[in-house]
């Protein structure tokens, strides 16, 4: 059986003396598992197009449930995030969080393309890498199924609000009349980031302007609700921030 599809390559492992296990996010079957032989060779033809972090035409050869790489072409390498130790240290924790929260045999082609766009966007340097990292956070949650209720104060109602508090445990929004403590606390500026982030056309998800501090909140709490939601660490996130403190 041959499958022929675009993927994203989220995550290789060295097997043998020169095969990957390749993990790739595809257009048309979810995530699939696929063994590249003979890659780390010198002069395989299939090297450029299994890397980690590449987006490639590929056809796999399916049999007993294995998939094997037997054809793939490059369609985009991001090559700005490879010169970069930072944004390829953001770009894998991307890549990590693509591979938590897609499925196999279960086509999920707006996952994908988000992660896609904030790729293009890191590479391009079209905005602030912590923007990019804290709008893909909250849009992937959006689409994984776990998008909070920003439109108003779970409590009273209210929709126009200079300060709230976010509780993930249940992904409501309170108003200080409401909720005086405790959750993740949000200035006007931050929410309505959120708003946006969750709403926006998927080409336009990056496309906003946040001044500091309200950045800094956006992505704080961003990434404590998206660590919330999913129940686990992250390596690449803890190399990532590691990094960025060494070279700030």
């Amino acid at each position: 059986m041959f499958l022929t599809t675009r993927g994203l390559v989220l995550r290789e492992a060295k097997y043998k003396e020169s095969d990957k296990i390749l993990t790739i996010l595809t257009e048309t079957d979810g995530k699939i598992t696929a063994k590249a032989r003979g890659v780390t060779r010198t002069r395989s033809k299939l090297a450029a197009a299994t890397q980690l972090l590449t987006f490639s035409d590929f056809t796999f050869f399916g049999n007993r449930g294995y998939w094997t790489v037997n054809e793939a072409a490059t369609v985009e390498q991001f090559r700005a995030l490879r010169t970069d130790l930072k944004l390829l240290a953001l770009g894998s924790y991307i890549a990590e969080l693509l591979e938590a929260v897609s499925d196999e045999d279960i086509p999920e082609p707006e996952i994908l393309q988000l992660g896609l766009n904030a790729l293009y966007a890191l590479s391009k340097r079209a905005c602030p890498p912590r923007q990019i990292k804290a709008a893909f956070e909250l849009r992937l949650m959006c689409l994984a199924g776990y998008r909070p209720e920003l439109e108003a104060c779970a409590g009273c109602g209210r929709t126009e609000l200079d300060e709230a508090r976010l509780f993930p445990e249940h992904g409501e929004l309170f108003c200080p009349d409401c909720r005086a403590v405790g959750g993740l606390r949000l200035g006007r500026g931050a929410i309505d980031a959120m708003r946006y982030i969750a709403s926006a056309d998927a080409k336009r998800v990056f496309s906003f302007r946040l001044p500091e501090p309200a950045l800094s909140e956006l992505g704080e709490v961003c990434e404590a609700y998206t660590l919330y939601q999913l129940d686990r660490a992250f390596g690449s996130l803890d190399y990532y921030k590691k990094l960025r403190e060494q070279l700030q």
